[in-house]
């Protein structure tokens, strides 16, 4: 066994980002083990989705038709039979609200170890990921002590693969015991998408718990208006009711990929930073020299946000 089989994520109709990484991590570990890139594409119009995910080094597309959303009972069962099928080393999942509800049941089928939450992977002898501890202020490697696992990998750490492939697409035939589906898809509730779309935006100017209060979150709407940005934020931000959660950035928020992300007064939690890292240029405007947003940022000014911001809002005007 030395293949690795990543398993496709996506949502009403869509792939979501996280797979188009999780096809560069799988890519590096096949290439590190000498193995097969298998992708797994669950339930929904496969064909459409493996067309799309024919890409970044990809061997084999394994498409399995059973239903149109994504289903715990079901995938936990295709997911483990297409794993011994092709015989896998290593399951790769995104590291998302799906993933981890059906990555522990798959690990435990097939009696693998599960490692989750990965930023990187590394193989030497043997498996080793990291993963980040203490709000990214320490990393930890874990190393797996056997020749298979099921990994998650953190959003937003692998660029997305974008090249064009010629993977070999090949219907698997999963064999769903239906009595053991407990669970359906009744529909879909939207949470409130707002006036924008943050995720869809090429400029963003976020705000953090460094505006202090409400009313100074104007500051940084004039700056966002003068560069023709959109104001997203922090999860203190939206927690506090000051800005809508259509409007929040990172993990429990929206993962966020601009040309030009600007963080204002955001100290850089994890959470937060691994919702930008796809952002082309990252730049930080807090008056604290050791946040841990200038260990993710391209450029920074050490200063005073009330002044800083107004002074660029000027000369941008």
């Amino acid at each position: 066994m030395s293949g690795v089989l990543v398993v496709a994520e996506h949502r009403r109709g869509e792939i979501r980002d996280v797979s188009y990484a999780q096809l560069v991590a799988g890519r590096e570990l096949a290439d590190a083990t000498g193995g097969e890139l298998h992708v797994a594409v669950v339930s929904g119009p496969v064909e459409e989705f493996a067309a799309d995910l024919d890409r970044g080094g990809v061997d084999r597309i394994h498409t399995v038709d059973c239903g149109e959303e994504f289903n715990h009972d079901v995938y936990t069962q295709a997911v483990e039979q297409l794993a011994t099928a092709v015989e896998a080393s290593y399951v790769v999942v995104g590291n998302t609200v799906n993933g981890l509800d059906y990555a522990p049941a798959v690990a435990e089928r097939l009696g693998w170890p599960l490692v989750t939450d990965a930023v990187d992977i590394r193989i030497d002898d043997r498996l080793s990921v990291v993963r980040e501890l203490y709000g990214g202020k320490a990393e930890a490697t874990v190393r797996v002590d056997a020749d298979s696992a099921v990994v998650t990998i953190r959003p937003g750490e692998w660029p997305a693969a974008g090249d064009t492939g010629d993977a070999t697409v090949e219907p698997f035939d999963a064999d769903i015991d239906e009595a053991a589906v407990k669970t359906a898809v009744s529909g879909f509730e939207e949470v409130g998408t707002g006036d924008v779309d943050i995720s869809d935006a090429d400029v963003l100017v976020s705000v953090g718990r460094g505006i202090e209060d409400e009313e100074n979150i104007e500051l940084v709407q004039e700056l966002a208006d003068a560069i023709g940005a959109t104001v997203s934020a922090s999860r203190p931000i939206v927690d506090k009711g000051w800005l809508p959660a259509d409007r929040q950035v990172g993990q429990s928020g929206k993962t966020v990929s601009p040309d030009v992300y600007i963080a204002i007064g955001i100290s850089g939690a994890v959470q937060h930073v691994a919702g930008i890292k796809g952002s082309e240029t990252i730049i930080a405007i807090n008056d604290d020299p050791s946040a841990p947003i200038y260990d993710a940022a391209d450029y920074g000014i050490v200063d005073d946000l009330f002044e800083v911001v107004p002074a660029l809002t000027e000369q941008f005007e």
